[in-house]
């Protein structure tokens, strides 16, 4: 890069992000930070309106982690641009960490030490000098754009790290058959064989069935993913998953983004760069 880097910080504890910058700047002096978040809403917000190279997301902040400010991140972000680079801040936890080294994910153990941060700066630096200089057509950017971070990023979000922990590891349940909904004062069976689509919707999870019945549901959509064949539902957003092979065709704009329409439904359904690999061929 000919242009000096940026990075964001998002940190709830002023104390740490603050040392964190310091550190960087005594290891990096060219590096400007452009902002700091205490929370994931604002990191996300930041984030967007400065486009920084690099992204220090503590792991677990106020509202919303960090992987899950990320991940919303991935689906704003322009898609001209390339994706920053991803640094974790976390507190010691050896799940985590095996996590983030499994998938050449960097991170930054709590407290900062700067013997540890000399080894991410030295990543970050030649990562970033590999990076184009220019920025693509609009036409070949899922091809160039995906790159090794989302990938990084969608194997981390399917890990579960914030909510496992090795010495109380979650059991291994079996896929769903049935799904509880509520219809009213009712509730209703429905079986999984049945369902078309799925969509994230404030506390709930609104189930679009193939006989064109929609019902409600308590459970949050990362659960149900975990329960769900992902030979037979695909994640195409954050909030939405849908059946494969309901699905009649995808199509990309001039922009380079996805969208897809499910058989005997005209309504559009977007899909984020996140899970744009789901279609390389396109």
């Amino acid at each position: 890069m000919n242009t000096p880097a940026t990075a964001l910080i998002a940190e709830d504890e002023p104390l740490l992000a603050q040392t964190l910058q310091n550190e960087l700047q005594a290891l990096w002096p060219a590096l400007r930070v452009l902002a700091t978040a205490g929370d994931g809403l604002s990191a996300v917000a930041l984030a967007l309106q400065h486009r920084p190279d690099v992204l220090f997301f503590d792991i677990r902040m106020p509202g919303q982690s960090g992987l899950e400010a990320v991940a919303e991140l991935a689906e704003e972000w322009p898609e001209q641009q390339a994706f920053p680079l991803l640094v974790f801040v976390t507190a010691y936890d050896q799940y985590a960490i095996q996590a983030f080294e499994a998938q050449a994910v960097d991170y930054v153990l709590k407290p900062v030490r700067a013997e540890r941060l000399v080894q991410t700066v030295t990543r970050l630096q030649h990562a970033l000098q590999q990076r184009p200089q220019h920025s693509a057509a609009p036409g070949l950017l899922h091809g160039l754009q995906e790159g090794p971070v989302l990938a990084q990023l969608r194997a981390l979000l399917s890990l579960r790290i914030e909510t496992t922990h090795p010495h109380h590891p979650e059991p291994d349940l079996p896929p769903l058959q049935l799904l509880q909904a509520s219809v009213g004062k009712t509730l209703r069976m429905v079986p999984v064989a049945d369902v078309l689509r799925l969509e994230a919707a404030d506390k709930y999870v609104r189930v679009f069935t193939t006989d064109g019945t929609e019902v409600l549901l308590r459970t949050p959509l990362k659960e149900l993913m975990q329960r769900l064949d992902a030979q037979v539902f695909w994640q195409i957003h954050r909030g939405c998953v849908v059946r494969a092979s309901a699905i009649e065709s995808v199509t990309r704009d001039d922009m380079g983004r996805l969208s897809l329409r499910l058989k005997n439904h005209n309504e559009a359904l977007s899909v984020s760069r996140l899970y744009a690999h789901l279609f390389r061929a396109m």
